[in-house]
């Protein structure tokens, strides 16, 4: 296989279709979410209309075609909140392991600081064991683990929690 080139660059309404067939890979995958049904072109135009303004997508492309995306996502509406991000990442299931994820990752954390956030923090399954490498060669710190947090497929599951301080 040939590797070329990955940029990462601000998503925009034309990438929604390719965010939504890695996502829907990641909900198929059951180890990335707690979504269990493949989302439809109308929800994730929902998703799309909350990020504005701080909550930024990226999408990482390799000639012209999306392979990932990550995102800022609103943690809380509490002011008190503000300062806080939620984050999502996923990688093509066939780019998986390539470095995608960490390159996403470094450059959501650099608009995290320049959109002046305080941490960013993120929920994943526990089992997903590449994930919480990548987040934790990114930095981030796990905080707990939410025990029989969620049901997936008709069993309970863990959720870890982990976050990364910005400033």
């Amino acid at each position: 296989m040939t590797v070329r080139p990955v940029t990462v660059r601000d998503a925009s309404s034309a990438d929604l279709e390719a965010i939504r067939a890695i996502y829907n890979e990641g909900i198929e995958d059951r180890v990335a979410t707690l979504d269990v049904d493949a989302k439809s072109r109308d929800s994730m135009a929902d998703w799309w209309s909350q990020h504005t303004d701080r909550y930024g997508v990226l999408v990482a492309t390799e000639s012209d075609e999306a392979i990932g995306w990550a995102a800022l996502n609103p943690f809380s509406y509490r002011c008190a909140h503000a300062d806080i991000a939620d984050l999502s990442v996923y990688v093509a299931r066939d780019h998986r392991g390539r470095g995608i994820g960490y390159e996403l990752l470094a450059r959501l954390t650099q608009l995290a600081k320049e959109r002046g956030f305080h941490k960013i923090v993120l929920h994943a399954l526990n089992v997903n064991e590449h994930g919480k490498a990548l987040y934790r060669k990114a930095g981030f710190n796990e905080v707990g683990i939410f025990r029989e947090h969620g049901r997936l497929d008709g069993r309970f599951v863990d959720v870890v929690a982990m976050e990364l301080l910005l400033q």
